[in-house]
């Protein structure tokens, strides 16, 4: 008898209304780049459970890597019952769903791979980092692949096989007048579309080309953001206002917003969860509800929130089948107990390549990389960032030369109103243990940036 079984039977057994396990499986190879080579492989090979139990409308949960004591691990949840709040809002959990393996969710070649084939990529991505003027190369490569079973005591059972591969250059250099640096990016699904001497090859270019910055003066700016500072706005400031939860609470700056108009008529942000090669492509959500394309600004227009059975059911209406247990580096986890996020947050590509992006553009910034992005007042919608790596200092239609680091302080529902192209370059982006997303550049104009 299996470990679900077991759990399943006995939960039965002792009488508890609803038992929800979930029983992941994860074999994780990580590269680690230190000082220009190969540092340290890894390979864990990890397996864990978690589980939910709802009775008398209360809800308790637990997680553990001991199978042999799944039995008592029950039992001592259902003994914490008595001292819980019922959730009287909570109708019942799924019982049936259909799973269709999607387009590029999953590689036998990454499943398989040897700890030698691995540090081959990442040689790859070292050797197409070097240049004279690059001083030192770090990073790192993730392989993941698992195997994700959900079952429940309402009869549902799913069995879901992914596999998962990242990669990350940091080039510094210590040319010029002051230390700079560069990063190059890549994930995905499978082995077909990832390219790991385009990584160096990106890392090394911002980071050549950034040596010698002026300092940048203090004002507002059109500002060219690149994907994967895209990326890290969508992760870390943007996507929490369309949290159902957030938003029916009143926390999110767009929660007297929905169906009115909240961007540009050219911006749509959508989170697909059916995307090959999205790192957060699936066609069941972590809960075993049916996921959905869902468009959450359509046209410039506020349209959906995403959400998952607890935060719907409390509001009296259906899960969105947004249920997340998301695990590290990448895939996801036994958590018991999960949260509400989008599969893979995407803006739709426009018309325009980042070159002419840069010629139309008189006064502005080229940003290629963001850091410490956070919401300074998350109701209103203000947030700040630093840049200070690939930034470049546009003069009438020209890059004239790198910047130094700048910190950038906006607010989001302005910033949507303020974009004035949207690039065709769209590219998938996943910051560390963050959000997945699949974005062009997309130029903002009227942005205060303060010199550092």
């Amino acid at each position: 008898m299996s470990i679900v079984e077991k759990a399943l039977n006995h939960s039965k057994k002792i009488g508890i209304d609803e038992c929800e396990i979930v029983l992941v499986k994860k074999k994780i190879t990580t590269v680690r780049i230190t000082d220009s080579e190969i540092a340290e492989i890894k390979q864990n090979f990890d397996e864990s459970y978690g589980i939910r139990i709802i009775h008398q409308k209360k809800i308790a949960s637990s997680q553990s890597t001991d199978k042999q004591n799944v039995n008592k691990n029950i039992e001592n949840i259902f003994d914490t019952i008595s001292n819980l709040k019922p959730r009287e809002f909570w109708e019942e959990l799924p019982y049936k769903a259909r799973l269709k393996k999607l387009d590029g969710t999953f590689d036998e070649k990454l499943k398989n791979i040897s700890g030698s084939n691995a540090m081959d990529i990442a040689q790859n991505m070292i050797n197409s980092t070097i240049n004279d003027k690059v001083s030192t190369i770090t990073g790192s490569l993730n392989i993941v692949s698992e195997d994700f079973q959900l079952s429940n005591s309402k009869g549902l059972e799913l069995a879901d096989e992914s596999t998962y591969i990242t990669g990350i250059i940091n080039a510094e250099s210590e040319f010029g007048n002051t230390p700079v640096s560069g990063i190059g990016h890549a994930s995905g699904r499978t082995l077909l579309n990832f390219s790991p001497e385009q990584i160096g090859k990106d890392a090394k270019n911002m980071c050549v080309k950034a040596i010698n910055p002026q300092k940048i003066d203090s004002g507002k700016y059109s500002i060219i953001f690149e994907p994967y500072s895209v990326g890290e706005l969508l992760a870390f400031v943007v996507a929490v206002n369309f949290n159902f939860k957030t938003f029916s609470e009143k926390k999110s700056c767009f929660s007297n917003d929905l169906n009115k108009k909240i961007g540009i008529d050219e911006f749509n942000l959508i989170d697909d969860p059916h995307i090959p090669e999205g790192i957060g492509t699936k066609s069941i959500d972590d809960e075993g509800i049916e996921t959905q394309k869902r468009n959450l600004i359509e046209n410039g227009i506020f349209k959906n929130t995403f959400s998952n059975l607890y935060d719907s059911f409390k509001e009296g209406v259906k899960s969105t089948g947004n249920s997340s247990r998301g695990g590290s580096p990448m895939g996801r986890s036994s958590e018991p107990i999960p949260i509400s996020a989008p599969h893979n947050l995407k803006v739709n590509p426009g018309t325009s390549s980042q070159e002419d992006m840069i010629k139309d553009t008189k006064q502005g910034l080229l940003v290629g990389r963001l850091w410490y992005t956070y919401a300074v007042n998350p109701i209103k919608g203000d947030f700040s960032c630093t840049a200070r790596s690939g930034i470049h200092v546009i003069e009438n239609g020209e890059i004239k030369n790198s910047g130094k680091s700048v910190r950038i302080i906006n607010n989001i529902t302005t910033m949507l109103k303020n974009i004035s192209e949207i690039g065709n370059n769209q590219r998938n982006v996943i910051q560390w243990a963050s959000l997945p997303s699949i974005t062009p550049s997309i130029k903002v104009e009227n942005i205060t940036v303060n010199s550092i």
